[in-house]
């Protein structure tokens, strides 16, 4: 039988963290006086599990712990010299690193570059960018448990896209890409602070997504450079045909023309995506074609057993 462990972590990434508390371990996440971004403890929309908790900056001093998480430079750089006692400091430690390098795409030596420290990629590609520096590294991809088993119906003749703070983040995220195809497709935006763009919808419950995402006839990943978003597999998982870039790690999941489409070349997804809208017989075999994939490769159940098997060797 696993021993169950107690982790302290950090609510950096809400739906990364709600499925990793499936994995069947207690998780304490770091929470302050304000509840401030990174250190807001159990909070939100999402239905935790009784095995996620909050640990209060002051009363860390007392909690006992296996394990320590890191999710963020802040987390890293900050938090553990503040608040984690000289023991808490010497425990087991991991760093959950969610994105690619933002500096310099091969040549970033990784902040953390400590020998002690695993250092844990949620895709191939992040790992491949990223020079760990003196860190072991291990890579345990995206799983998904639902938030809401909601099947693909297509039934509006428009295509989805989900990033948060677009105009803001620019080029990076597609920004431009998605005002290019906006102008000749029916698109919608959804997340904090799309109503400052065309066909911007504002930010949507996490529990309200599922049901919008289903109802669109496509999801448009527009980003040029970023992690695996659990949004777009999300999308696949509820059967939902996917067209975007051929960047980073999707190039590894779209093969074009059999579970959805990706190119580098803005007109070809044009192209594409209005042939989503002109035949929705098409848009449904992508998408069952891509739901197969996606519950093979990012289901909870293979997930779980990959966190559990890193948890067993670190805290051996």
């Amino acid at each position: 039988m696993t021993r169950r462990l107690r982790i302290l972590t950090w609510h950096v990434h809400g739906n990364y963290l709600y499925n990793l508390s499936q994995v069947p371990h207690d998780f304490y996440l770091l929470r302050d006086a304000a509840g401030s971004p990174q250190r807001s403890g159990r909070c939100g929309q999402l239905p935790w599990g009784d095995n996620v908790h909050d640990a209060p900056v002051e009363a860390l001093p007392g909690m006992r712990f296996d394990a320590v998480l890191y999710q963020s430079r802040q987390a890293w750089d900050e938090d553990r010299p503040r608040w984690l006692s000289p023991a808490q400091q010497a425990l087991p430690r991991l760093v959950l690193e969610h994105d690619p390098p933002q500096q310099h795409p091969t040549n970033t030596v990784h902040w953390a570059d400590d020998p002690g420290t695993v250092l844990v990629h949620v895709t191939p590609f992040n790992a491949l960018m990223w020079d760990p520096g003196r860190c072991p590294v291990r890579v345990i991809e995206h799983g998904v448990r639902p938030l809401d088993e909601q099947a693909w119906q297509g039934g509006w003749s428009r295509g989805l896209v989900v990033v948060n703070h677009l105009a803001r983040r620019g080029r990076r995220l597609g920004s431009d890409l998605y005002l290019q195809l906006q102008q000749r497709l029916p698109l919608s935006l959804a997340g904090m602070g799309s109503e400052a763009l065309p066909g911007g919808l504002g930010e949507i419950g996490q529990l309200q997504l599922p049901r919008l995402m289903a109802a669109h006839r496509f999801f448009f990943h527009p980003v040029r450079y970023t992690s695996l978003g659990l949004a777009l597999i999300e999308a696949l998982m509820m059967g939902m045909p996917v067209v975007g870039l051929a960047t980073t790690e999707l190039s590894t999941v779209i093969r074009s023309g059999d579970n959805g489409f990706i190119d580098t070349r803005p007109e070809r997804l044009a192209e594409a995506m209005q042939a989503l809208l002109e035949d929705p017989g098409l848009a449904a075999r992508w998408g069952r074609a891509g739901q197969q994939m996606a519950r093979e490769r990012f289901g909870i159940g293979r997930f779980v057993a990959d966190w559990l098997q890193l948890f067993r060797e670190v805290c051996a």
